[in-house]
């Protein structure tokens, strides 16, 4: 492929898949050859050795995800990683990408001090923009659980898994008209991935 040609191809994000434990390996080995990779975590207690501490733990397990304009080099380069199982996508010029807007807010919420948990996969529901604090200008749907707050759930759709944050409800702006909610447990095999999990 010319290189006039690889200037033309979108950057976007893509999803890898892993084996079991294995995120931190293949992020370590994607960045030590130069590409951008980012493994969002959750920072747990843990008790080891009789004492508490905090660790942090894949947001979403057996996942991570890169950002590149993916041409067939960079595909077959990103696939030699080990522990990886797969690119998420039909085949390396037929990839799913994921929103950009997803990995912002996943990022926002990374760097922020509050607590982030597991949430089941929600696909519909109020959504909501927040506007203040150190999320500002972050969407997500919004599952009321106190008079004046509430948790923003955060989804990678393509995943089709979620995380949650604790947010003040006097924060938030509608965006678009309420709809029912649908939850669903998020599946460890994405929709874009026939394979079975490792």
């Amino acid at each position: 492929m010319a290189f006039e040609e690889l200037d033309e191809i979108e950057v976007h994000w893509f999803a890898l898949w892993t084996h079991s434990h294995c995120e931190q390996l293949v992020h370590d080995q994607l960045v030590a050859k130069g590409f951008e990779s980012f493994l969002p975590t959750i920072r747990t207690w843990s008790r080891r050795a009789g004492a508490r501490r905090l660790i942090p733990l894949p947001m979403f397990p057996s996942y991570l995800f890169v950002h590149r304009a993916m041409d067939k080099r960079s595909y077959i380069e990103i696939l030699k990683s080990r522990g990886l199982v797969r690119i998420l996508g039909e085949r390396w010029d037929q990839l799913t990408a994921v929103a950009d807007t997803e990995i912002e807010a996943l990022r926002r919420i990374q760097n922020t001090e509050l607590a982030v948990t597991p949430h089941p996969y929600l696909r519909e529901g109020q959504r909501v923009r927040i506007n203040h604090g150190p999320l500002a200008g972050v969407e997500g749907l919004l599952m009321r659980s106190r008079p004046n707050r509430g948790l923003l759930v955060i989804s990678v759709d393509l995943l089709r898994q979620s995380v949650a944050v604790e947010v003040d409800c006097t924060l938030v702006t509608p965006v678009g008209s309420p709809v029912a909610i649908t939850s669903r447990f998020a599946s460890r095999t994405p929709a874009a991935s026939p394979l079975p999990p490792p």
